[in-house]
């Protein structure tokens, strides 16, 4: 990733839309919100209002993060929504290849963060000041990458931290492929960061029941 924004070209990919909610498949290397400054400014939010001039934010995804985000329609949706990833009450599913062989089959990290300040907006682990934060891991297949051996593993964050799943990976001794952050070497030579939100599942404003929706990988 260079220092240049240069947001990709695509027409926005609706999921899902009714009289409550918008969901739609976030590409990679777009900002979900404006950055600071008009270079900045084209972001999903502001491509989604086009379209949706209703449509109020609920969370937010990494620039370089592709995969499924849901928009409010309202205000009392988003309030609905907003509690329900404050409270932690929603769950999400990532898929991602990181470098070398991750073992065991599964398992779960458990590692403190907090922002890095000298080097925001990097985060880093922090036993004494950082948040809780906790990740589950599965590992779904051995891939090779010019030779070289990666992992294809399916991440469930259990909170919400910023880099959560990139700083995590990391600890393992595992990176992200493609990430500018915490990745170097061949590990960081990928045409993008390989993450994406696969599966969100929440429960919907107007009668509480419990939705699940999905976008395919595209790496």
């Amino acid at each position: 990733m260079s220092d240049v924004y240069d947001p990709p070209d695509t027409p926005l990919e609706v999921i899902h839309a009714d009289h409550e909610i918008l969901v739609v498949d976030k590409p990679s290397g777009l900002l979900s919100v404006p950055g600071k400054g008009e270079h900045l400014s084209d972001c999903l939010l502001s491509r989604v209002q086009i379209a949706f001039p209703e449509a109020l934010l609920v969370h937010r995804l990494d620039r370089d993060t592709s995969g499924v985000m849901v928009f409010a329609l309202t205000p009392s949706a988003q309030r609905h929504l907003g509690l329900q990833f404050e409270k932690r009450q929603t769950k999400k599913t990532y898929v991602a290849r990181v470098w070398g062989k991750l073992e065991p089959a599964k398992g779960e990290v458990d590692l403190p963060l907090i922002v890095d300040w000298p080097n925001r907006p990097l985060q880093m682990v922090d036993h004494e000041n950082g948040k809780p934060a906790q990740t589950e891991w599965r590992v779904m297949r051995l891939e090779k990458a010019d030779g070289a051996e990666t992992t294809r593993v399916r991440l469930m964050p259990r909170t919400g931290r910023s880099h959560q799943l990139r700083v995590h990976m990391k600890a393992l001794g595992h990176p992200i492929l493609g990430d500018p952050f915490y990745s170097e070497g061949p590990a960081r030579a990928f045409p993008r960061l390989m993450l994406h939100s696969e599966s969100l599942r929440l429960r919907h404003p107007d009668g509480g029941v419990g939705v699940t929706f999905k976008a395919k990988v595209p790496f």
